[in-house]
């Protein structure tokens, strides 16, 4: 169970930080800490900065919507696309050894569970899975890559 001192380091830490959303788990306990507009002393919210430049390769004018899904530009419906996120700080691979094919690439078909790229943190792999069943819409990240926990990793046209 989180103490109310450890609650207090842990909010004085996103803000140092000036981190937008953090979640833990641990022993069955879950906290999520996400920051809204005008909050913080912030005077509005400023798009946050990717120290990997061209790293970004997903469709640019797809806003963030509530549930992490991502919405496409107006005039596409219904489309919604969900995003997946990494639950881990560490580098990006997206096949299981060099020179082998990607586990997807764009367009491809995926189902819930099937592996999507592999996260290697402090010497452990670590298979991240589709959460979602449906078709790769964008990579955001490159092969061999730092990632940073929260960073998005694909998006996913659900079915």
């Amino acid at each position: 169970m989180v103490d109310f001192e450890q609650l207090k380091l842990i909010l004085g830490l996103v803000r140092e930080h000036e981190l937008a959303e953090f979640e833990i788990e641990q022993d069955g306990l879950r906290l999520k800490i996400r920051k809204s507009a005008g909050t913080w002393s912030d005077p509005a919210p400023a798009p946050p900065a990717h120290a990997g430049g061209p790293a970004e390769t997903g469709p640019p004018a797809l806003q963030a919507a509530p549930g992490g899904r991502v919405l496409p530009p107006t005039g596409e419906g219904e489309l919604e696309l969900a995003v997946i996120k990494s639950p881990i700080v560490g580098t990006f691979y997206r096949s299981a050894e060099p020179g082998a094919a990607a586990f997807v690439e764009i367009g491809s078909a995926v189902k819930k569970g099937q592996v999507l790229c592999i996260i290697e943190a402090m010497k452990l792999m670590n298979e991240i899975e589709s959460e979602y069943d449906g078709e790769i819409a964008a990579v955001y990240v490159e092969n061999g890559h730092t990632v940073q926990y929260g960073e998005r990793l694909f998006a996913i046209r659900a079915k």
